[in-house]
C-alpha cells in the first residue's frame, strides 16, 4: 500500500521523493497543455453514474448501500448528507473503486470503473479520503508533485508541464506560504489544503471528496468551501462531496442527496432537499429552514428521541 494514500487508484507502489528532482526538466513539444487552468482543456465535462448498486464490508452481515442509483451532474457539484452510519462515505469508495460492489456497476462516462486499468482511472478521477498520510518530513511542494503520478511512469522525469499543474494546484489551494513547510509541522487545517493541492495537481475531470471540511476550524471550512465554488464556477470539473453540515451542503452544492440507513430518502436542488420534514426524517432533528439568497438557512431546535 503507498503511503500516500490520498487517493483511492493510486499504484500500489511510490518511486518516493527522488522523482521529484526533475520538476523544472523541459517538457517535449509535442506534450498537451492545459493554459487554461485545472480541468478546462475544452472537454465536455464528465459523467459519473452508479447503477443498482450493492456495497459492503466482508465483516457486516449485509450490505451498506444496498441496490441505490445516483448520477453526478456533469460539471457541478452533488453533496452526500446523512446521519452517522447512513453510507455516504461507504457510498463514495464505491463510486471511487476502493470497494468492490456486490452487484451493480459505477460508470465513468460510459465505462465501468472496475474495468479500467488503475492509471488511466487515476488521469479522471481523484479521490481525497479521511485516512490521508504521507511521510512527516516530505514538503508541502513535494506532496502536491506527487498528485503528477498518473501523467508519468514511475522513472520518468517530471515536466515542464507537470511543475505548472503543481504552481495551479498550490495558487487555488491557497497554500504557497507553506511549500517549503514539512507536512508533519502543519496544523489539521493546514494539512486539508495540501492535500487539496495534491488532488487538484492530479488535474482530473472529476474529484470525490470524504467530509473535506470535518474538524476544521471555521476559517479553513471557508478555505475548502471556497477552492469548491472555484472549481464549479470556473472548471468543468465534477465534483462529488461527501459533508457533515447539512448547511455547508446547502450552501454549496448544486443537488444534494440524503441518504439514511444506505438508502437515498431525497435528492434534487438543496431547496428541495433541505426542508424541514427531511431534517426530521433523516436526521431526527426539529429545525426551522428558511430559503435564502445563499440557500437553505438551517436552525436546529431539538433533538427527536426514539419512543
Amino acid at each position: 500500500m503507498s503511503i500516500f494514500s490520498a487517493n483511492a487508484t493510486e499504484p500500489e507502489e511510490s518511486s518516493g521523493g527522488n522523482e521529484l528532482d526533475g520538476a523544472n526538466e523541459p517538457r517535449s513539444a509535442n506534450e498537451p497543455d492545459d493554459p487554461d487552468g485545472l480541468g478546462t482543456d475544452g472537454s465536455d465535462p464528465s459523467d459519473l453514474d452508479a447503477e443498482d448498486l450493492v456495497l459492503g464490508y466482508p465483516t457486516a452481515p449485509e450490505p451498506v448501500i444496498d441496490g441505490e442509483s445516483i448520477a453526478a451532474e456533469p460539471g457541478a457539484v452533488t453533496a452526500l448528507v446523512g446521519p452517522n452510519g447512513s453510507g455516504k462515505s461507504t457510498l463514495l469508495k464505491g463510486l471511487a473503486n476502493q470497494i468492490a460492489p456486490e452487484d451493480g456497476s459505477v460508470l465513468l462516462d460510459g465505462r465501468d470503473v472496475h474495468s479500467m486499468d488503475t492509471k488511466a482511472l487515476a488521469k479522471q478521477l481523484g479521490l481525497l479520503s479521511q485516512e490521508s498520510t504521507s511521510p512527516d518530513s516530505i514538503t508541502v511542494e513535494d506532496l502536491v508533485y506527487h498528485g503528477r503520478y498518473p501523467h508519468r511512469g514511475f522513472f520518468e522525469r517530471t515536466t515542464d508541464e507537470d511543475a505548472r499543474a503543481v504552481e495551479r494546484a498550490i495558487d487555488l489551494a491557497g497554500c504557497g506560504h507553506l511549500r517549503d513547510r514539512e507536512v508533519g509541522s502543519l496544523s489539521g487545517g493546514q494539512k486539508q489544503l495540501a492535500w487539496i493541492a495534491m488532488i487538484l495537481a492530479q488535474d482530473t475531470d472529476v474529484l470525490l471528496l470524504d467530509e473535506p471540511t470535518t474538524f476544521l476550524d471555521l476559517h479553513h471550512q471557508m478555505e475548502v468551501m471556497e477552492i469548491i465554488e472555484t472549481l464549479r464556477s470556473e472548471s468543468e470539473v465534477t465534483v462529488v462531496v461527501v459533508l457533515h453540515d447539512i448547511e455547508q451542503a446547502a450552501r454549496l452544492a448544486d443537488r444534494v442527496v440524503a441518504l439514511k440507513d444506505g438508502e437515498v430518502r431525497a435528492r434534487g436542488p438543496p431547496e428541495e432537499v433541505v426542508t424541514e420534514e427531511l431534517l426530521t426524517d433523516v436526521f431526527r432533528v426539529d429545525a426551522e429552514v428558511v430559503d435564502t439568497d445563499r440557500g437553505p438557512r438551517v436552525t436546529p431546535i431539538r433533538a427527536r428521541h426514539e419512543g
